[in-house]
C-alpha cells in the first residue's frame, strides 16, 4: 500500500474513533443534560416575565469572565453578553447584556424579553446588517456543584437596531459545545472546534461548519489536505479575501485512568474556499509557517481583530502541571499577526513622544538644579513596580506593573502635574490574565475583566482598559479594579460546604456534611411549610441526586429529601 493509502487508512481511523468517543460522552452526558434542562427551564421561566425593552444607567458590571465583548458596528458602543464568575464555592452565570458608551465612559444595562439562556464560553459575532446583529452560538451551563456541564448548541442573534433577541431554529448544525471559535466570514458565520465535556468523559473537536446568513442554513464543511488537531480556545480570525486563520489552542486526553495530559497548541493554519463565489465551494486546509516572533505557549488567550489587517492576541496562562498540583504563570502582552505578510510580532508599548520628554526634563532641570545629572544615572529600562491591593476580606493581592525608569519614579511620587502637562507619564498596564474579553472599535482595543490565580484563590476582574492600537503609546484605565469586589470564600467541611454554581445567579445553601454525620438531626429551616413541591416540582431527581451523593449511600432517605427540599428553596430565592 502506498503512502497516500496507509494516510487515507489512517485518517479513517481516527475518524471512526472520534466517531466511537462522541458517542460515549453523548450516551453519559444524556442524563446529566436532562437534569440542567430543567434547571434551565427554571431561569428561563424567570426571564419570561420580562414584557418589555428597559435599559438603565448602571454601575461597571460585576467580575466576570468568559463573556463576550463585542463593538457595535454602527454607534460607539461595546456589548458585554454572559459570563461566569467563581468565588470559591458558587459558580455564578450570566445572561445580562450590557452597553458601555465610549464617548461618555458610562454603562447601562438593557433588559430585553426572552434572552438566550445563561451562559459562559460561548461565540459572539458582530454583522452589520440591518443595523446591526449580535450573533451568539453555544457556551455551557454549569451545575450548582460545578461539577456537571450542559453544553448549548443553540443560536441567536440579537437585533441592535430593535433590541430584540430571536432564536435561529436550523438544523444541521454544530453538537454542543463550548471553547468552541466563530467568525464573520464574508455572508457566512464559519465555526471551528470547541470541547463537550460530562462528569467523566470529555470529547474535543476540530470539525468545522457554515451558518448562511441569507439561506439561514448550515452545512458541514469536508476541507481537503491535513487540518488541525482538535482544541478549543484557539485563535481564529477571517481574512479580507474570505479564508480563516486558525492558531494555537488548548486540548487534553486520557493518559490513563484519571489521569489527563493537556497539550498547549502553537500550529498554525489555513482554511481557504477553492471556487471563488461558487454556490459549493471547496474549502482546503493548508498549514502556515509564519516569520517573526510567535506568541509564547500559552492558552486561555484573548483574540480581536485590529487594524491594518492583523489579528492580535493578549494575555493568557502557562500552567505547568506537576503530580498533584498545577501553577500557572499569567501573561499581560500583546502579540499581533500580520495577515499579509505572514508575520507575528509582539506589541511594544513606545511611550509618550519624544518632544514631551524633553520638556519635563528641561523644567526639571530648572526647578531641581542638578536634577538632570539624577536623570542621566537613572535606568532607562523598564522597571518592575509591585502594588499590594487589600481586598474587603483582607486578602492581600499583588499585581505587578511594568513601568519604564522615569515612570517608576513618578509611580512612587504619584505626581499628577506631569501627567497634565502630557510630559512621561506612568505606563500602567493591566495586570496579567487569561479569559478576559476584548473588543476593537475605531483601531482602539477594549480589555475587559477576566482572572488570575495566586495559590489557590481566583480573582475574577471587572476592570476596563484601552490602548490605541495605531499609537501603541499607552494602556488607559477607564475603569479601576474595585478590591471590594473581591470575594473568595474558602472551601468548609461543615456548614455551607456545598454552594455550586448557579445559573445566573447564586446557588444552594447546602448543610448536608451535619446532615450525614448526624443522622436524623434537625434542620431548623429546611422544612418550610408552604412551598415544597413548587421548588422540586420540575427539578426534583436533580436536587435529590444531588443531596444524596454529597451525603453519602447511607444517609438516610427521609433526611436526603430535607436536605435537597433546603438546597433548591434557597437557590431559587437566591436567584429571584
Amino acid at each position: 500500500m502506498g503512502k497516500k493509502g496507509k494516510r487515507e487508512k489512517k485518517g479513517k481511523g481516527a475518524e471512526k474513533t472520534a466517531a466511537k468517543m462522541e458517542r460515549k460522552v453523548s450516551r453519559r452526558a444524556k442524563k446529566e443534560e436532562e437534569d440542567l434542562e430543567a434547571l434551565i427551564a427554571e431561569f428561563q421561566s424567570l426571564d419570561a416575565k420580562k414584557t418589555q425593552v428597559i435599559e438603565t444607567s448602571c454601575p461597571p458590571p460585576s467580575p466576570r469572565l468568559n463573556g463576550s465583548l463585542s463593538a457595535h458596528p454602527e454607534k460607539d458602543e461595546l456589548i458585554l453578553f454572559g459570563g461566569e464568575y467563581f468565588n470559591g464555592q458558587k459558580t455564578y452565570l450570566y445572561n445580562e447584556l450590557y452597553v458601555y458608551n465610549i464617548r461618555k465612559n458610562s454603562w447601562s444595562k438593557v433588559e430585553i424579553p426572552n434572552p438566550p439562556p445563561r451562559r459562559c464560553a460561548h461565540q459572539a459575532a458582530v454583522v452589520p446588517t440591518a443595523g446591526g446583529q449580535l450573533w451568539v452560538f453555544g457556551g455551557e451551563f454549569a451545575s450548582p456543584n460545578g461539577e456537571q456541564f450542559y453544553h448549548y448548541k443553540d443560536l441567536w442573534v440579537l437585533h441592535l437596531a430593535t433590541k430584540t433577541w430571536e432564536q435561529i431554529k436550523a438544523s444541521g448544525g454544530p453538537s454542543g459545545r463550548s471553547g468552541h471559535r466563530m467568525v464573520a466570514c464574508k455572508r457566512q458565520l464559519i465555526i471551528f472546534g470547541g470541547f463537550h465535556e460530562s462528569a467523566r468523559d470529555y470529547i474535543y473537536y476540530n470539525d468545522v461548519y457554515a451558518f448562511n446568513l441569507d439561506s439561514f442554513t448550515w452545512s458541514k464543511l469536508a476541507p481537503l489536505g491535513i487540518g488541525p488537531a482538535p482544541r478549543s480556545g484557539c485563535q481564529m480570525a477571517a481574512t479580507p479575501e474570505g479564508s480563516v486563520i486558525i492558531y494555537g489552542g488548548y486540548s487534553k486526553q486520557r493518559i490513563k485512568k484519571d489521569v489527563d495530559k493537556g497539550t498547549l497548541h502553537t500550529d498554525m493554519f489555513l482554511l481557504k474556499a477553492e471556487g471563488a463565489g461558487k454556490e459549493e465551494d471547496k474549502w482546503v486546509w493548508s498549514r502556515l509557517n509564519p516569520s517573526g516572533v510567535k506568541p509564547t505557549p500559552r492558552s486561555g488567550f484573548s483574540v480581536a481583530t485590529g487594524p491594518n489587517n492583523r489579528s492580535l492576541l493578549f494575555g493568557g496562562v502557562h500552567d505547568e502541571e506537576e503530580e498533584e498540583t498545577i501553577e500557572g504563570d499569567f501573561f499581560n502582552d500583546i502579540y499581533f499577526y500580520d495577515i499579509g505578510k505572514n508575520r507575528w510580532f509582539p506589541g511594544q508599548l513606545k511611550g509618550p513622544k519624544s518632544e514631551k520628554r524633553k520638556r519635563r526634563r528641561g523644567r526639571q532641570a530648572e526647578a531641581e538644579g542638578a536634577g538632570d545629572e539624577v536623570e542621566k544615572q537613572r535606568p532607562q529600562g523598564p522597571v518592575e513596580i509591585v502594588k499590594e491591593v487589600v481586598a474587603e476580606d483582607g486578602t492581600v493581592m499583588t499585581i505587578k506593573q511594568v513601568i519604564s525608569g522615569p515612570a517608576a519614579e513618578k509611580e512612587r511620587s504619584e505626581s499628577e502635574e506631569e501627567e497634565e502637562d502630557g510630559a512621561l507619564g506612568q505606563q500602567v498596564e493591566p495586570c496579567p490574565r487569561s479569559n478576559a474579553m476584548l473588543a476593537v472599535k475605531h483601531g482602539v482595543l477594549y480589555v475587559y475583566g477576566g482572572m488570575f490565580e495566586v495559590g489557590d484563590r481566583q480573582f475574577t476582574l471587572s476592570d476596563l482598559y484601552s490602548i490605541d492600537l495605531h499609537k501603541m503609546e499607552e494602556w488607559k484605565v477607564l475603569v479601576e479594579m474595585d478590591p471590594k469586589a473581591q470575594e473568595w470564600l474558602e472551601e468548609s467541611e461543615s456548614d455551607d460546604d456545598m454552594e455550586g454554581a448557579e445559573g445566573g445567579e447564586e446557588e444552594e445553601s447546602s448543610e448536608e456534611e451535619s446532615e450525614d454525620e448526624g443522622g436524623e438531626e434537625q434542620h431548623p429551616a429546611v422544612e418550610p411549610k408552604e412551598k415544597h413541591v413548587d421548588y422540586l416540582s420540575r427539578t426534583e431527581q436533580y436536587w435529590v441526586r444531588l443531596a444524596r451523593s454529597n451525603m453519602g449511600p447511607d444517609a438516610k432517605e427521609k433526611n436526603v429529601v430535607k436536605v435537597a427540599h433546603a438546597m433548591a428553596k434557597t437557590f431559587y430565592e437566591d436567584s429571584v
